[in-house]
């Protein structure tokens, strides 16, 4: 199967201003990683390799694609169970976010033979590493909050769509900081006078 990408640089430009000198090649590199490893581990293989066999090879959905696939790409006005309006704006922004985190992240380092190093500027100076990690977040925190319009989409109408399965770990897993998967329960990671059969809050129970 040709690769199929869902945005690209005219998407961005209704949410973002992004040079007009940046290559599209360059930029498709950044929107494989988000469709693969953002977009692919949330919806699922299954439901994301199906909404890829309805697409056209420019990324638009076929004709003949079922009409909550093509709601699910593209966006959508509906009522949700209570009979609220819910206007749902598609894959589009969040993966706009999510490529744009990845293409700021890469951008600023420059691999040279000697290793890499941070790119510098004629006209500018290149951000300070940790700007950079915030801008990064900022951009993934956007990302995460279309991601969750996406969800609640998907909860809305989960009848249209049995191949989703939800997965709690992807949520934490596409947060924009570090995450704690788990702490070792054993009495070395305790303090020396509290024993794990007391009431101890463990620090991955705090986080949560």
């Amino acid at each position: 199967m040709s690769q199929i990408y869902l945005i690209n640089q005219t998407t961005f430009q209704r949410y973002e201003d992004i040079s007009v000198n940046i290559k599209p090649e360059k930029l498709q590199a950044f929107i494989k990683k988000a469709q693969h490893l953002d977009l692919k581990p949330f919806l699922g293989y299954a439901l994301y390799y199906d909404l890829i066999r309805n697409c056209n090879i420019d990324g638009t959905i076929s004709n003949d694609a079922p009409q909550h696939y093509k709601d699910l790409l593209n966006g959508a006005e509906y009522l949700d169970e209570k009979g609220n309006i819910v206007l749902y704006e598609g894959l589009s922004p969040m993966l706009v976010y999510f490529t744009f985190a990845r293409f700021i992240e890469n951008n600023a380092v420059q691999y040279t033979p000697t290793g890499p190093v941070i790119k510098h500027h004629e006209q500018g100076v290149a951000i300070a590493p940790p700007e950079l990690v915030k801008l990064v977040q900022q951009h993934r925190s956007i990302a995460n909050a279309y991601a969750n319009d996406v969800e609640r989409f998907l909860w809305d109408n989960k009848h249209l769509f049995p191949l989703w399965k939800y997965d709690s770990s992807n949520k934490s897993s596409r947060q924009a900081g570090p995450r704690i998967r788990g702490v070792d329960k054993t009495a070395y990671n305790y303090p020396s006078d509290i024993l794990p059969t007391t009431n101890y809050l463990l620090i991955n129970e705090f986080l949560n």
